[in-house]
């Protein structure tokens, strides 16, 4: 399923991408949790055998949802979904706000959580009001490919959701092949600019750079999603800087740095690199494309 285009990015404002990143990525839920199996990890009480009311908390999930062919049992999706599928549904609040009084009037029979200590208390009030909470870190490439499967199989979609992991497996073992033929460019991967916050490594991003051929240049940053300062981005000598940023207040003074000046800069034509979803395969292609321009009409994907 085609991701929103970003056709039009915040030029001022707060920054909701970036908000949106740090909430999203920050850790996992820490409550006690029933592992029904060693992909699905679930609170509260058990899901019905035939789930027919399902509510998201994130982007991610709603297209996870879509993606299965079970766009049916949607009923509430966050305030940041923007899938013209869902633009119809009530909304239930943010990744770290969900509204508790929300979910429960929704009487899902499903609730799918990306955890983190932001939404922590919340979505553990939920379980103990009588919401089946199902929690579905999307950290990494594995993470997702597992919630997939998770989801598929929560909602009786388990066939289709073999078929879109093995279609993103396929994708990644392509995109990896034709990576090795060309140079490898020097990779600076932008959420936000002020502050300066860039993809490090254990990041989603930091991994997709790699698949794409790419060498990220914050991998000695000391997390997922760091704030980088200006004098480890001039010794870092980045050749192409990705700007995933949905504000770009800052945006011309890391321009003007040495060490960034001469590098190619880059939009993401969509959301796909931005949301770990079904749509993985979609932003890998995006990313290799944009690192190596030079790959068009050899072959390449």
């Amino acid at each position: 399923m085609p991701m929103t285009t970003m056709t039009s990015r915040s030029r001022s404002g707060v920054p909701v991408l970036l908000v949106a990143v740090l909430c999203l990525f920050a850790g996992p839920v820490e409550a006690a949790e029933q592992a029904t199996s060693s992909s699905l990890r679930t609170l509260g009480p058990p899901a019905p055998a035939k789930v027919r009311r399902v509510v998201t908390l994130a982007p991610s999930l709603s297209e996870m949802v879509l993606a299965l062919g079970a766009g049916g049992t949607l009923v509430g999706v966050s305030r940041f979904d923007e899938a013209k599928a869902v633009a119809k549904l009530p909304r239930v609040g943010g990744f770290t706000d969900p509204s508790v009084e929300a979910v429960v009037a929704l009487k899902p029979d499903l609730l799918l959580v990306q955890p983190g200590p932001g939404n922590q208390r919340p979505v553990e009030k939920m379980a103990e009001l009588g919401v089946p909470v199902l929690l579905l870190p999307l950290h990494s490439v594995q993470d997702v490919l597992a919630a997939l499967r998770a989801v598929g199989q929560a909602l009786g979609k388990q066939t289709e959701a073999d078929a879109i992991v093995s279609g993103i497996e396929a994708t990644r073992a392509r995109i990896r092949e034709a990576a090795k033929k060309l140079p490898a460019p020097r990779v600076l991967f932008v959420y936000g600019f002020e502050p300066l916050v860039v993809a490090g490594p254990g990041s989603f991003a930091d991994e997709l750079l790699r698949d794409a051929g790419g060498i990220n240049v914050a991998a000695d940053a000391g997390s997922a999603y760091p704030v980088y300062s200006v004098e480890r981005v001039v010794r870092a000598r980045a050749t192409v800087v990705v700007d995933a940023a949905d504000v770009d207040v800052g945006k011309d003074k890391l321009r003007a740095l040495p060490g960034v000046s001469g590098a190619r800069w880059v939009d993401l034509p969509s959301l796909a690199l931005l949301q770990p979803g079904p749509s993985l395969g979609q932003g890998l292609e995006e990313l290799f494309r944009l690192l190596h321009p030079e790959g068009a009409g050899k072959g390449a994907p």
